[in-house]
C-alpha cells in the first residue's frame, strides 16, 4: 500500500484566534463582545421541466444571506439602532468584516466582508439571577459579500 499525505493538526484552524469589525457610518468597531458568528450563502433555484426527461433540472435564480451571532450582552448599539427603527422607521445598515487567523497554521488568514448587514431581531433588556454572565443570539441578514483574503492552499505531510 502506498503513502497516502494526510492534513497537517497545526493547520485546522482554531476557532479562538480571529476579529470581528461591525462597520457603521465609516466607522469600524471591534466586537470584541463576539462568541460566535455563521454567515450563510443560499442560492435560490427553480425547477424547470425539460422536454425528453422524467425528472427536472434546476436553475439558479438568485441568492440570500442570513446568519447568526452569539455574543455577549454588553453593548447597547443594536439596542440603539432598533430603538431608533421603532420610533423613526429608519433602519440601520453596517458591514461587518470576519476574520480567521491562527498563527500556528500555515494556510494564513482568511477575511470575508458582510455588506448590507441588517440585524433581525435584538435583546432590547435582559436580567438572569442564574447567569454568571449574560449573552444573546441577534439573526441577521446580509445583500453581498467579498472575500479580502484566502486562506492558502492546504499542505500534507
Amino acid at each position: 500500500m502506498g503513502y497516502q499525505e494526510t492534513l497537517r493538526v497545526q493547520d485546522v484552524i482554531n476557532g479562538k484566534l480571529g476579529s470581528v469589525y461591525i462597520v457603521k457610518d465609516g466607522e469600524r468597531r471591534l466586537a470584541m463582545e463576539c462568541k460566535n458568528v455563521t454567515a450563510n450563502f443560499k442560492k435560490n433555484k427553480k425547477e424547470i421541466p425539460v422536454l425528453g426527461i422524467s425528472g427536472v433540472k434546476h436553475k439558479a435564480t438568485g441568492w440570500s444571506g442570513s446568519g447568526s451571532m452569539d455574543m455577549y450582552y454588553g453593548t447597547s448599539e443594536l439596542r440603539d439602532s432598533a430603538i431608533k427603527f421603532i420610533n423613526t422607521g429608519i433602519d440601520t445598515y453596517y458591514e461587518m468584516i470576519i476574520t480567521n487567523e491562527d498563527p500556528s497554521s500555515d494556510i494564513g488568514r482568511q477575511s470575508v466582508v458582510l455588506t448590507g448587514v441588517n440585524f433581525d431581531d435584538t435583546v432590547l433588556a435582559k436580567i438572569d439571577i442564574n447567569s454568571t454572565e449574560l449573552d444573546e443570539q441577534i439573526n441577521f441578514t446580509f445583500h453581498g459579500c467579498e472575500m479580502l483574503e484566502k486562506f492558502k492552499e492546504y499542505k500534507g505531510e
